[in-house]
């Protein structure tokens, strides 16, 4: 009896015990977090007791493999690799690590398997195709050094394979100190003073500057140019002046071009014209009405694309479309052929009354749903609307996409969090699928409320398209009432929110910006008070009501205090003091042209696709019609004696 009792007391142990330790093991999800937590601490140890729990069969498992190579890849061999790449054919993952493979074997130099790979890896990657460079100039091939030197001149740090190179092309002779000086100014155009000051140490002692006078053409170029000794014949000397220069133009270009006029003739006249070049292209995103005449004294053979864009966009804001067309025709080939410039091209032909040639170029890009396709072809007379026919994915089609392992896999990575490699095995499992099965993934997507990649897939057709996927409307509901309560166009509220976050309601920025609606904190806290939300909480803004509220309230009041649509949508993503100095001193701008000329590429993208957007979602929600171009308007000149109520964050 008493033994007996014991076996059942023990019996009632173990289940107890066995019952707690089956509460205490981690659930899938919890466990595949852990492994991705330990993978990016590089924590062997941890990562093998995180999937100990986990079925090698599951949909992930290619990125568990993926993650348990990646964390010892210089140790692996060449076997390991490959027999990762045999498990996982034609995957992401596989892709990925063959990138980062071909890095190791860059290192360690082991060609032959480097060649092996390279051959299957489709991906552009500097720092690879450096090592490729570094290999066939090893075994004696003359023409990659020619190539090469193109990489020499791209801005930043170079990466490990392309400082290899670049140690090679010095060692066999195939970089000159002027190719040093050449790179320096590159960087210290864009601001890029530690990775010159790297550069800088290929020079010899003979050839390389003051280390004081260096850093004070980087801090303090006004000072160090007022002075200049009168002699400036040896070439580090003069090469400091040209960087003081650089640096001042980025913020004074008025005071680098006086300089100029004082210090040219002590300068080679190809620096001199070099540098009109640099404070002709800073002085045109300041928007100084100087600034073609600037243009004017550089050689534009020399100018890069961003030279090239930005005398055009200078010209336009000055009205001179005789510069526009000849900025426009001095620009590559291929530059030109984009839809901006290829749509001021046609407006400074018919400028010019050559309205044949201006209808041609019109015609090129008119039908396409983007921004300057909608102004074409409104040029041309036809206002946009929707497809007459939309093609809407099968239930068997969506069925299909989501037994795609990699769209399915992507998803997953989503719903986890873990939404860089998501993201990126989406655009991987998308990127080569015909029209319908684009629709049919992006309608997978949409069912499982992750709207960023539907939009994504929807927005890559070609000629089958469906504009209620491109354009969704979730939390329809929500932005009705709001965009009611503050009496603005639903329409431009979506398209905000279409380029703010895709929807995406938790989408956090890296500076701080939360929700739908991107709110920024110090924003937040400032609307609340303003509308009167007295449950606001800082740990709520992602929460769909609030974050909706907090943004249309904002966008009211921005736009209430600029005026206009176009102005509003640049003080959402830039400021609304920005936003009002873009404007022109002296004469209103077109609308097309002001956005044309903001000084920032992200913004000037954001307004673009903003307007854009806008139209489609009218034509979604049926609204009467309304043309992109009056949309956009006239932006009023400014006025020095505007007055600001109050400063809007």
């Amino acid at each position: 009896m008493t033994l007996r009792r014991l076996r059942n007391l023990a019996v009632a142990v173990f289940a107890l015990v066995a019952g707690s330790a089956a509460a205490a093991a981690p659930t899938r999800d919890e466990a595949l977090l852990a492994a991705y937590d330990a993978y990016r601490a590089g924590d062997a140890l941890k990562f093998a007791r995180a999937t100990r729990s986990l079925d090698d069969s599951a949909p992930l498992a290619p990125w568990m493999d993926y993650w348990r190579l990646a964390m010892r890849l210089d140790d692996a061999t060449n076997a390991e690799a490959r027999a990762f790449f045999d498990a996982h054919p034609r995957t992401y993952v596989a892709e990925l690590l063959r990138g980062d493979w071909l890095k190791v074997l860059g290192r360690r130099g082991d060609w032959p398997e480097f060649e092996r790979e390279l051959a299957l890896y489709p991906r552009e990657d500097a720092d690879v195709r450096c090592y490729a460079w570094v290999m066939r100039a090893q075994r004696g091939d003359e023409t990659a050094y020619d190539e090469a030197r193109s990489a020499w001149l791209e801005p930043g740090e170079l990466p490990e394979g392309c400082g290899r190179l670049a140690d090679l092309m010095f060692g066999d002779g195939r970089l000159t100190v002027g190719d040093v000086w050449d790179r320096v100014r590159v960087l210290f155009e864009r601001g890029q003073i530690a990775a010159a000051k790297t550069t800088l140490g290929y020079l010899s002692k003979h050839d390389t500057p003051e280390e004081r006078l260096l850093t004070e053409a980087a801090r303090q170029p006004k000072r160090l140019l007022e002075r200049l000794p009168r002699s400036v014949e040896s070439r580090p000397l003069r090469e400091v002046v040209v960087l003081a220069v650089l640096r001042l133009a980025r913020s004074d270009p008025s005071g680098a071009a006086q300089v100029l006029e004082q210090t040219g003739a002590r300068l080679p006249e190809a620096d001199v014209e070099y540098l009109w070049g640099r404070i002709g292209f800073e002085g045109a995103r300041e928007h100084e009405p100087e600034a073609l005449a600037w243009f004017k004294r550089a050689e534009p053979a020399r100018f890069d694309p961003a030279q090239h864009a930005w005398r055009a966009r200078a010209a336009l804001r000055a009205g001179r479309w005789d510069v526009v067309r000849n900025a426009i025709e001095a620009m590559p080939a291929d530059m030109r052929a984009e839809s901006g410039w290829t749509y001021w091209y046609a407006r400074a032909l018919a400028a010019s009354d050559d309205e044949s040639r201006s209808r041609a170029y019109y015609l090129r890009i008119a039908g396409r749903s983007d921004f300057y396709g909608l102004l074409a072809s409104e040029e041309l007379g036809y206002l946009e609307t929707l497809p007459e026919s939309a093609h809407v994915p099968s239930d068997s089609q969506v069925d299909e996409a989501s037994r795609d392992p990699s769209l399915a896999r992507a998803l997953d990575l989503i719903r986890l969090g873990i939404r860089t490699e998501g993201v990126r095995e989406w655009l991987f499992a998308t990127r080569e699928l015909d029209d319908a099965r684009l629709l049919a993934a992006a309608e997978f997507a949409r069912r499982a409320g992750v709207w960023d990649r539907s939009i994504q897939a929807a927005d890559r057709t070609q000629r089958s398209h469906n504009f209620a996927l491109r354009y969704p409307r979730p939390y329809r509901e929500v932005f009705s009432e709001r965009s009611r309560a503050y009496d603005l166009d639903e329409a431009w509220v979506l398209g905000l929110v279409r380029q703010e976050s895709r929807f995406i309601s938790d989408a956090r920025s890296p500076t701080g910006a939360a929700g739908l609606m991107q709110v920024m904190p110090r924003t937040a806290s400032f609307v609340a008070r303003k509308i009167g939300m007295r449950d606001y909480r800082a740990s709520g803004v992602t929460e769909v009501q609030t974050n909706v509220a907090l943004g249309t309230g904002y966008l009211r009041l921005v736009l209430d205090q600029l005026g206009h649509p176009v102005l509003a949508s640049a003080a959402y993503n830039a400021g609304p003091a920005r936003a009002r100095r873009w404007r022109d001193a002296e004469r209103p701008l077109e609308g097309a042209i002001y956005i044309e000329t903001i000084p920032f590429s992200e913004t000037r993208d954001y307004v673009r696709k903003v307007m854009a957007n806008t139209v489609f979602y009218a034509a979604l929600m049926g609204q009467k019609p309304s043309p992109l171009k009056a949309r956009l308007g006239t932006i009023a000149a400014r006025s020095g004696a505007e007055a600001v109520e109050e400063e809007l964050p």
